[in-house]
């Protein structure tokens, strides 16, 4: 994008009030241009197909169509994905930020929005559209190529954390969450430790048990605990028991 063009933006959010403030805000940052505003998901969809704008700051819980259903359909109304906009949802609930992300939002901004918050949004739209006009990437910025996950989006105060999946060393279960444990602490993400599973690179992750994944380079042996039972060594960490379903290929990684 040259210096003093500007993302042709749409607001979406069925309460008026929300829809001023997020007007005044946008008002404040050179790099945006409101085209329009819509009231709830089905209104978003046809403006989306006749204003094309290059980013929507997408309220979640709307009538008719919420926020994900919009997202969801946007390429059936944009087929070339060069031409889709950007996407980052503003909203009042923390809870629907692994479905964001797997709709390849840009970002997740949390209710009430702070002008510097939104900033850093729109900083992340922008540097996306400049990945995307280099070419080789998707439109989450990353290779083609690439499957898996290489971030998580973890609620922290009144925003979401990036997260570097090489920052995660082991991944525990905690029922219908995750806990991601990374330097100095951890946080936790809502999602299935299954689902996460299959969302990881297994060339970097591996799941020893049915609480836990670790990633591969901090295992630094296995230890036979006698009666057929093992271990996962982690330096100085305490040692991890393998789970009877997880052992042959925890093994194979070991060449045994």
């Amino acid at each position: 994008m040259s210096e003093g063009e500007q993302l042709a933006t749409l607001i979406v959010d069925d309460e008026p009030l929300a829809v001023e403030r997020m007007q005044v805000i946008c008002s404040r940052i050179p790099a945006l241009r409101i085209v329009g505003t819509a009231g709830d998901g089905a209104a978003a969809l046809r403006m989306i197909e006749a204003l094309k704008p290059e980013l929507l700051l997408l309220d979640m819980t709307m009538p008719e169509a919420d926020g994900l259903a919009v997202a969801r359909n946007i390429a059936d109304i944009v087929p070339d994905p060069a031409e889709r906009p950007a996407v980052v949802f503003v909203t009042a609930h923390d809870s629907f930020a692994v479905e964001a992300f797997d709709l390849d939002a840009v970002d997740y901004v949390l209710k009430p929005v702070a002008p510097d918050r939104l900033e850093r949004a729109i900083d992340r739209a922008l540097a996306r559209r400049g990945a995307s006009n280099g070419g080789g990437a998707n439109a989450g910025g990353q290779p083609a190529e690439d499957k898996y996950i290489s971030e998580f989006w973890v609620p922290h105060r009144s925003e979401l954390l990036r997260v570097g999946a090489d920052e995660v060393s082991r991944i525990d279960a905690e029922r219908d969450y995750v806990r991601l444990h990374v330097p100095g602490g951890s946080h936790l993400l809502l999602e299935t430790i299954s689902s996460l599973e299959k969302r990881l690179d297994p060339a970097r992750f591996i799941r020893v048990h049915r609480s836990h994944i670790l990633r591969r380079d901090t295992i630094t042996g296995l230890k036979h605990d006698g009666l057929g039972v093992w271990s996962v060594e982690l330096g100085e960490a305490e040692p991890l028991r393998i789970g009877r379903t997880y052992l042959k290929s925890v093994k194979a990684m070991a060449g045994r």
